[in-house]
């Protein structure tokens, strides 16, 4: 923020629209409150700020969220009005193309140990893992992810111009690092991935016992058998790779320009991003407030808990 200047960030811009509407009588809130377009104009405001400070992603529901956050009280029908009016859009998810496949693989298939029930009651309970392409002028880019289910937190990635087996083992071996730099235990990890033959390479379920962690893959072969990690690819090339905020204006010129905007993006997703199926918080967030009540433990022999998936 500039010095001498207001306060025009997020919660700056909160304050000073809450302090503007305690002003007004409250009959006149619920009906025609505020002077002529003293509202709208400050409302959009506010709207403009949650919008841009999030990549041009939220749509009504999550700028919702945000603004009752930071203490604004607003109907989300008024947000959405005012968004509509304004002409301030989220961002649209495509449906994906599956294009993993599992040809020439180097071990056998292990179960599945998931079953299309993509929840978890703790942190490293459930790990899922998934790659994707993009396509940048120097030719094809790839980028691998490993996601906790309970926070949805992004725990490893990796950006490379090759689909060979390192790009997914230099994911998983993020994560393994970040979580035992935490203190964290994954023993008896459930490592779930669709059939490629990046994640039944030799070397991949080697290093998948090493750590303890067992290796699940789904039996049916279907984009339901993998629907988290497809689900983040997915908001991944919306709201990174297709998105005119992140994308260069003359488009991706080579895995560079990717592997920088994937690590702006992962730092949003997992500090700032809001997750409306942990309650509309961000998973550093969520899993902060677990482990300020629990102790890490391991989960040998644990089974995953059968529930609804992923919304």
């Amino acid at each position: 923020m500039r010095s001498g200047h207001r306060d025009d960030s997020i919660r700056g811009c909160c304050e000073r629209f809450t302090r503007r509407i305690t002003r007004w009588p409250r009959p006149r809130l619920r009906r025609r409150a505020r002077p002529p377009g003293a509202t709208p104009l400050c409302g959009t405001q506010l709207i403009r700020v949650v919008h841009k400070a999030n990549l041009g992603v939220y749509g009504a529901r999550k700028i919702h969220a945000a603004l009752n956050r930071e203490g604004v009280e607003v109907a989300r029908c008024t947000v959405e009005r005012l968004m509509r009016a304004a002409g301030i859009q989220g961002i649209r998810r495509d449906k994906t193309r599956k294009t993993t496949f599992g040809d020439g693989a180097e071990t056998d298939r292990p179960a599945d140990l998931v079953k299309r029930a993509f929840t978890a009651t703790a942190p490293n309970q459930l790990w899922v893992a998934d790659l994707t392409y993009i396509r940048t002028h120097a030719g094809w880019t790839y980028a691998a992810f490993v996601l906790d289910v309970f926070s949805r937190r992004v725990v490893g990635w990796q950006v490379s111009t090759s689909l060979r087996t390192d790009l997914a083992l230099d994911a998983l071996e993020m994560g393994l690092w970040e979580r035992r730099r935490a203190g964290q235990d994954i023993t008896g990890l459930i490592h779930h991935s669709d059939a490629g033959v990046q994640y039944r390479a030799i070397r991949y379920t080697e290093r998948l016992a090493e750590a303890d962690a067992v290796a699940s893959i789904g039996t049916v072969g279907d984009s339901y058998d993998n629907a988290m990690a497809e689900a983040l690819n997915s908001l991944f090339k919306a709201e990174c790779i297709r998105n005119p905020v992140m994308r260069p204006k003359g488009g991706w010129a080579s895995v560079r320009d990717v592997e920088i905007a994937v690590a702006e993006y992962v730092d949003w997703y997992n500090h700032r991003r809001l997750h409306g199926e942990i309650g509309h918080v961000p998973p550093a967030e969520f899993e902060a407030a677990h482990w300020a009540s629990h102790k890490p433990v391991s989960y040998v022999g644990e089974q995953v808990p059968l529930g609804a998936g992923s919304r």
